[in-house]
């Protein structure tokens, strides 16, 4: 293949052989973009060095081919995918999986702005190939350099082994591994992205959901002080009650019998897809009524990752970052809405789950408010709106005010659009403005909750956001000719825009749930600071 390439154009595959610090790539052009694959940014974690901070890699010798995606990081698959994304990573999947892929207008000296994408996926499932996560759109549109990461997940990326790992190494055993993977890959951006046409100088991290947990772990981490310009976090679930390394040992306990081994030693002998099968049963462990299952969790061990990322953005360095946050109007209707189960939610179940928030006596006022707020709610509606204000919508909102309060305001959105989905019960989800952010609906095509969408409508809106996403890596500024004034999130105006048919400014969108979480969400998040 690459032979035929060569003798009917050579110019072209000169174009598209590089030289980085890390060694020699050979890419591919692909829609008008030069495109390297699988690259690797750190040692393979695999062996004794599964559950171990991410290594350096060894480099290569010659020209690598750089033009296939490589293995996805191990997690549970499923044939036919799922009701909503239709699936979330794909196989061949492998646990040499530290690999990522650019996208760049030229491998010239131009120094583009970069942007890192660093996917979600509940830190047990995606993949930075997956084509929806495609950099073409913003390296064409944006005329930028686009990186997405593979790092690991699940129970290899986050099981907290401690007291379980006998090695003696110094530090925490086994705390953070997916964190020490996105310092490398941001590392290897770092000192290669010059040669792929990007600046250095000019690094925005964005990420959704877990990622965008990741995303602002990395921002206040001591080790990436300077190397981040601006970041963008889409839905990060910073109402997630992180565990110390103590009240992890409990999940690591459970993970470990599942498993049917005693110690790390142990786990280093299984093959990948039984650690995966246990992770799988760690689910059941861990769930609660009117919760989101999250078996696997960052900790926060006081070294690698030392406090809440929901509040590293108001720290040292970190708070001279640009910041831009949002949410989508029904985030927990992904995780809940097609379940039979909550359907059938009684009030008093919907009103004992509000009570574990607000205590016993507030409760019914608290689910009368919410009730209110959308007339004919069913109570699985009202505990979906709870659920996407604590996880999601009021912790973004504090992070919103509290960087106001500090003078560092932030971009704040809402994404609004329902889609017709399902006899429209997925409302705006989790996930849903993801396909309006890239700006590339043909590479969704498999996603079910995409169904029925007027193209007219979501051309229109994924336009309005895939430019605001581009204007503000570029300048750290949202606006473009084709939006509406958008202003930073301050606390007289409290401006958040609304994404939707009709996009526009508001002031104080989410002012209900903020004013009915303030009291417990300064409790709820106090330990944090």
């Amino acid at each position: 293949m690459a032979h035929s390439a060569h003798s009917a154009h050579p110019a072209g595959e000169d174009r598209m052989v590089v030289d980085l610090p890390a060694g020699r790539l050979r890419g591919a052009i692909e829609g008008g973009v030069t495109v390297f694959r699988a690259v690797p940014y750190a040692a393979p974690p695999v062996g004794d060095l599964r559950w171990r901070p991410a290594r350096p890699h060894p480099g290569w010798s010659g020209v690598r081919d750089a033009t296939a995606d490589g293995p996805s990081a191990p997690q549970l698959y499923q044939e036919g995918g799922d009701p909503v994304l239709g699936g979330h990573g794909s196989p061949p999947f492998d646990e040499d999986c530290l690999t990522l892929n650019v996208w760049t207008p030229a491998a010239d000296g131009a120094r583009r702005p970069v942007l890192l994408w660093i996917h979600g996926g509940g830190f047990v499932s995606g993949s930075g190939s997956l084509p929806g996560y495609s950099g073409e759109t913003f390296a064409r549109d944006g005329d930028l350099v686009v990186v997405s990461i593979n790092y690991r997940i699940g129970p290899l990326g986050y099981l907290y082994l401690g007291p379980y790992d006998g090695s003696g190494e110094s530090g925490p055993a086994g705390a953070n591994h997916w964190l020490s993977d996105q310092l490398a890959a941001l590392r290897w951006v770092r000192e290669n992205i010059a040669a792929l046409g990007g600046d250095p100088d000019r690094i925005t991290v964005a990420g959704q959901s877990g990622g965008a947990v990741s995303t602002a772990a990395l921002a206040g981490h001591p080790e990436t002080r300077g190397l981040i310009r601006r970041v963008i976090l889409q839905s990060p679930p910073f109402g997630l009650d992180l565990p110390d390394p103590d009240a992890y040992l409990e999940r690591t306990a459970a993970y470990l019998e599942l498993a049917g081994v005693k110690d790390a030693e142990g786990l280093r002998s299984l093959p990948w897809p039984a650690l995966i099968g246990a992770g799988g049963g760690l689910f059941a462990r861990t769930m609660r009524w009117g919760y989101w299952p999250t078996p696997f969790l960052p900790v926060i061990d006081g070294t690698t990752l030392s406090r809440h990322p929901a509040r590293t953005l108001l720290h040292g360095a970190a708070a001279d970052i640009d910041v831009m946050i949002g949410w989508t109007r029904e985030e927990a209707n992904f995780g809940f809405a097609l379940d039979e189960g909550y359907a059938a939610a009684t009030r008093e179940q919907v009103t004992s789950r509000i009570a574990e928030t607000f205590g016993a006596e507030a409760a019914p006022a608290v689910y009368a408010a919410y009730a209110s707020a959308r007339p004919g709610a069913r109570p699985a509606d009202v505990l979906m709106d709870l659920i996407t204000d604590e996880l999601f919508r009021v912790p973004s909102l504090r992070l919103a005010e509290d960087r106001a309060a500090l003078g560092r305001p932030v971009w704040a959105y809402q994404f609004d659009l329902p889609t017709p989905a399902y006899e429209g019960r997925l409302g705006a989800a989790h996930c849903l403005e993801l396909p309006f952010v890239f700006d590339n609906f043909d590479q969704w095509s498999h996603a079910p909750f995409l169904a029925g969408l007027a193209p007219a409508v979501r051309d229109g809106l994924a336009h309005s956001m895939h430019r605001a996403w581009i204007a503000f890596v570029r300048t750290g500024d949202p606006n473009h000719p084709d939006l509406p004034d958008w202003q930073p999130y301050d606390t007289p105006t409290r401006t958040t825009m609304r994404f939707d048919s009709v996009v526009a400014p508001l002031g104080d969108l989410a002012g209900t749930s903020r004013l009915l979480h303030a009291p417990t969400a300064r409790l709820r998040t106090a330990p944090l600071a």
